[in-house]
């Protein structure tokens, strides 16, 4: 569709792992494609890391917050997404697992009706690597990340099989030292020079170093480079299809707002044209704008809204192990150990990780424990009040500070433990007052959440520690950063949302959806891996359609 500044054959809302491979797949076939996203670009350098940056890192755009991270609030469960060019792939731990081929096969009805095979997406799971490199930690890396071996030998003393998944990550060759320059800053949208891994466990926060190979240094980058235009700070309100077939596309344009400062009006509104419109706003974000906008597509599957799950999210720290874990080296994920799904038995199958953090979370760590660092002060200062007093004067006093700095029971001797797995999809988003509410049940969830913690505490006290839950589990809550389901995937709109070889939306043609909202039940694994992967199926079959492949 040409002739218009604001007319394309294709507009995807949303630059995360389904959005930014539809966008890229279409643009190298030639089609006119615009991508909007609401959040900013995220260029190395300006993630935050000071206690300011963090507090305005969050997504409000009302009350001037235009930040990387949206915190969703639910009964029971609450989200962690994020917003920015990339999306989830800004902020998420790097690792690119399959869903399990056996965990396909459970039959509909027992809490993963997938319509698909593992075959139907076996040559897209290859195809999404051919653009993402991703290996394991390397072996030479391994005394620099003690964690790694670690939780490695407490799984395997405890009968699991622990592996290193792929991380889409450049790290240092053999040696090499860490944070060299690598790639051409001209091949990325940031035009940014990028650096090999610097294992400061800040994966999570955004990489400052560039060293992830999130969606804007991979498909969003080659997508720019294929002719698409890529417009940040533009957020989608509202949609509807036209009398031609057209779909027209209503958009809040942030991009003069003041960061910082509460909105003093409401951000000017665009109108786009579009003949194909691909919805990749997310789990949360694309249920979301369906239903807000149901009144304008009566036709939509009453399946709208469910098969919602967190996939299974859980996580819970193995606090004062006997050993040095020291969290805060090497990329977040590191290791893994999968326990098999057996029907009709229990645990479902489940994925338990490693997990990391920035250093200065672990300094954070140290300040809670402030009253042992004042009693270790205290008694410091009676030894050295004591050798004054007996004339055993001390001038070197580096064994003392070490006593006050020094307890790796704290920060160095806690990891944390990352759980997802096959829990029931059983969660139905809708609106509430406007406003997205999920109903969903922490009782129902119960028996799969207590087999993941099974295999924790068992790999916590290997690691000479114990099993503590955060703060939300004492609440009978969880919080999710895998939100999945919501548009679910299906043959007919009785069965789901979407057609599960286009993503077409059930009775609107050109209506896509490609994000984690299509999923029919849990990942299993980490999810972003088998998101990326149907949007590639999505986008071949749609390009098959249109003749064009």
């Amino acid at each position: 569709m040409r002739g218009s500044d604001d007319a394309f054959d294709a507009v995807v809302v949303g630059s995360g792992f389904g959005g930014s491979v539809m966008a890229y797949r279409l643009a190298a076939a030639k089609l006119d494609v615009c991508v909007l996203e609401r959040g900013k670009a995220w260029p190395p350098g300006s993630f935050p890391r000071t206690p300011l940056e963090l507090a305005n890192a969050l997504w409000s755009p009302d009350e001037g917050l235009h930040g990387l991270f949206d915190v969703w609030s639910f009964r029971g469960l609450g989200a962690l997404v994020s917003s920015g060019l990339g999306g989830g792939s800004l902020i998420y731990a790097n690792v690119l697992l399959e869903k399990d081929e056996e965990w396909f096969a459970r039959p509909p009805g027992d809490g993963n009706p997938w319509p698909i095979r593992y075959a139907d997406l076996e040559p897209h799971y290859q195809a999404v690597r051919g653009l993402i490199p991703a290996g394991e930690l390397p072996a030479h890396l391994h005394a620099r990340v003690p964690k790694a071996g670690e939780f490695r030998r407490a799984a395997a003393a405890r009968g699991l099989e622990p592996f290193g998944p792929p991380l889409a990550v450049e790290f240092a060759a053999d040696g090499d030292e860490l944070g060299r320059p690598f790639g051409d800053p001209e091949a990325n949208v940031h035009g940014a020079q990028r650096y090999t891994c610097r294992l400061v466990g800040e994966c999570d926060v955004g990489c400052n170093f560039g060293s992830k190979h999130s969606m804007d240094f991979t498909y969003l980058s080659l997508a720019r480079q294929a002719g698409a235009e890529i417009r940040c700070r533009h957020e989608v309100k509202a949609f509807e299809r036209c009398a031609d077939g057209t779909y027209r596309i209503e958009v809040a344009d942030h991009s003069d707002a003041v960061e910082g400062e509460p909105a003093r009006a409401p951000a000017p509104r665009r109108t786009i044209r579009a003949r194909r419109l691909i919805l990749s706003a997310g789990a949360l974000g694309t249920p979301y704008l369906l239903l807000r906008n149901r009144i304008a597509f009566p036709r939509l599957s009453r399946r709208l809204g469910t098969s919602f799950t967190g996939n299974g999210d859980l996580l819970t720290f193995a606090v004062r192990c006997d050993r040095t874990l020291e969290p805060a080296r090497g990329p977040v994920i590191t290791s893994a150990v999968r326990v098999p799904d057996v029907l009709g038995r229990r645990p479902a199958g489940h994925y338990v990780e490693d997990g990391g953090y920035p250093a200065f979370c672990a300094a954070i760590a140290e300040m809670i424990a402030m009253p042992r660092i004042v009693w270790a002060e205290r008694r410091t200062e009676l030894t050295l009040l004591w050798k004054w007093l007996t004339g055993r004067r001390e001038r070197n006093l580096s064994y003392e500070l070490s006593t006050i700095l020094g307890d790796r029971s704290l920060s160095a001797g806690t990891l944390p433990l990352l759980g997802m797995g096959l829990e029931p999809p059983q969660g139905r988003l809708r609106l509430v007052d406007g406003k997205l509410d999920v109903d969903w049940s922490f009782r129902r969830a119960a028996a799969y959440f207590a087999g993941v913690r099974a295999t924790m505490r068992a790999i916590a006290e290997e690691l000479g520690g114990k099993l503590e839950s955060n703060f939300l589990w004492r609440l009978n809550a969880v919080i999710t950063v895998h939100p999945v389901g919501g548009c679910p995937i299906g043959w007919t709109a009785d069965e789901g949302v979407v057609h599960p070889e286009t993503g077409e939306v059930h009775g609107y043609e050109r209506l896509h959806v490609a994000d984690g909202s299509v999923m029919p039940g849990p990942v299993g694994a980490n999810p972003s891996l088998t998101i990326a992967a149907l949007a590639d199926r999505f986008a071949t079959g749609i390009l098959r359609a249109d003749g064009r492949q």
